[in-house]
């Protein structure tokens, strides 16, 4: 469930009652999430309410938002559609369990998807409970289910409580259809909230869980080492000695596996799902909706979280560090899926000038009746090119539905700025929406695009793809070999001064606060907050090093 993937979102769950009976263990839902409410309305406890009141008891529901006008009874026809193990196991028998352990046990009688290991995670994992006795503690497992690292069913529960109080929401994999089904517990009942195919459709894109899973995948925001917020090989999550967490049998037995592990898994899963997607797509002699493929290229559909490998508090002023390569360019997808050849050396940051900055700026930790001043517990937390936006993009290029040089064009055009470009995303308007042939699809766009760039200024993105198109298939990857290489030096060369220290600084704090705007961003200890205002300019990087307003010369 990119960046990176078993982490199921918690946006969708029923907050308000779950608030309510963790309350009594101090283990509050702190996430910042919205309830289940009808849509078009905004949500709250009294919608919550309504909604419930209407659900009977040992009932799969079926509420696409945006499609459905409210929760209705799944149809016999349309569970007989669901083939996978929930449903194989459960509902298609009229069996509706309550619990995590009831999930379990019926899987186990039936012996459906053998294979399981645990997981933990919780951001306020670092933070040693004597220090913050009072702080509200959000632990959650993730299970998964399956051999040889295929998530077959993937489970997101609380870890503090195991009763039918607690949220459990799960993504299960249907192999005749190729795609993942989200299913929640809600009270004494089920929902189907939707399948991968759900989250592309314009309708529902966005709604209720697709506002986390963007794509149609699972998620695991922070999917890479160190693995920020998650048990792992590089952290252990602290308990208090009463915590309800430690008797939990998904706690005991089996142990916990780290989230090093639960990356392969992930990874695994999203390129599951983004090659039934594309055989799907190409199964005809034309692909339906390209733009919906196309997206992942040109937009910044969803974000990971990636950090330095050092802890905050172990930072000295006297070391440096790096921060995550995936701040300065894309560099998953121009220097490994499209093998540009180029020779950098990775950026290091001199701590003194660091820790200067964090404290100029006030970074901390802050939650209700909470501050610890700081950055997170491991340095430099930052949003990266998502892992299911670069598998889309390397199954693309890999299958011949885009060529190389198509997709590195697209790529370069302000490839300082691996997120939420607004140059790369104008490009989507010459995208076509309805049925193309794939042997087309490259140069209808490309056509388009320089066509337009005649009528443009040399400013505007369409000019800046074009004069990368009209290079040879020898020169392209050489000349943005060349550019690459010259800006990381430009880089390089600015962070080892203290101005240039707190240019990136300022940078990363900028695109920290636009994944802050986005759905994904569900915990408030996720990230930690600064004396910059909400509303500063954002900022962007340019191909000299430097940073500056974002003027996105549109034109």
């Amino acid at each position: 469930m990119a960046e990176r993937a078993i982490y199921l979102s918690l946006k969708h769950q029923s907050i308000a009652g779950n608030r309510a009976m963790n309350a009594a263990h101090g283990y509050v839902q702190r996430r910042k999430a919205t309830a289940w409410a009808p849509p078009e309305k905004p949500p709250g406890p009294a919608d919550l309410a309504a909604a419930r009141e209407i659900l009977a008891p040992a009932t799969l529901y079926r509420f696409v938002q945006g499609v459905d006008a409210g929760p209705e009874v799944m149809k016999p026809e349309q569970r007989s559609g669901l083939n996978d193990p929930m449903a194989a196991t459960f509902f298609n028998k009229g069996l509706f369990p309550l619990t995590l352990g009831d999930v379990m046990a019926g899987l186990d009688d039936a012996g459906a998807v053998p294979g399981v290991k645990s997981y933990l995670v919780g951001e306020t994992g670092q933070i040693p409970p004597d220090e913050a006795p009072q702080l509200e503690r959000d632990f959650r497992f993730a299970i998964v289910r399956g051999g040889d690292s295929k998530a077959d069913l993937m489970i997101s529960t609380s870890a503090a409580d195991a009763s039918e109080a607690a949220f459990l929401q799960i993504a299960s994999w249907d192999d005749s259809a190729g795609v993942f089904n989200y299913y929640m517990r809600l009270d004494a009942t089920w929902v189907w909230s939707g399948n991968s195919y759900t989250a592309l459709a314009p309708e529902s894109r966005g709604q209720a869980c697709f506002d986390s899973h963007a794509n149609g995948s699972v998620v695991m925001k922070e999917l890479t080492a160190p693995w920020m917020h998650w048990q792992s090989q590089n952290s252990t999550i602290l308990l208090a000695s009463d915590s309800p967490v430690r008797s939990s049998p998904y706690y005991q037995s089996p142990p916990l596996t780290g989230a090093e592990d639960l990356e392969t898994t992930v990874r695994a899963a999203v390129d599951r799902w983004t090659v039934a997607r594309l055989r799907s797509a190409t199964a005809s002699e034309t692909i339906e909706h390209p733009d919906w493929l196309l997206r992942q290229l040109c937009t910044s559909t969803t974000v990971n979280l990636a950090t330095s490998p050092v802890e905050f508090k172990t930072l000295s002023a006297d070391a440096a560090f790096s921060p995550p390569l995936g701040l300065w360019f894309n560099s998953e997808a121009l220097l490994n899926t499209l093998a540009i050849p180029a020779d950098i050396s990775l950026p290091a940051m001199n701590g003194g000038d660091y820790l200067h900055g964090v404290s100029k700026y006030e970074f901390a930790l802050e939650a209700e009746g909470f501050t610890r001043k700081g950055d997170s517990f491991f340095a430099f937390a930052v949003p990266v090119p998502a892992f299911e936006d670069l598998n889309v993009i390397d199954h693309l290029v890999a299958s011949g539905t885009i060529s190389a040089k198509f997709a590195a064009c697209v790529l370069m055009v302000d490839f300082c700025n691996p997120l939420f470009s607004a140059r790369r995303t104008a490009l989507m308007r010459y995208c076509p929406t309805g049925s193309t042939a794939p042997d087309v699809l490259t140069s209808t766009i490309a056509d388009a695009i320089v066509t337009a760039a005649g009528h443009l200024t040399k400013t505007s993105p369409e000019f800046e793809f074009a004069a990368y198109w009209m290079l040879t298939d020898e020169a392209w990857p050489k000349e943005f070999a060349q550019k690459i290489e010259h800006y990381m030096t430009s880089v390089n060369r600015r962070i080892a001064t203290p101005a240039g220290v707190d240019d990136y600084i300022r940078l990363s704090e900028s695109r920290r606060r636009e994944f802050k705007a986005m759905k994904i961003n569900e915990f408030t200890l996720t990230l930690p907050v600064t004396n910059i205002p909400a509303n500063a300019p954002l900022l962007d990087t340019r191909p000299d090093g430097t940073v500056g307003p974002r003027t996105p010369d549109l034109k």
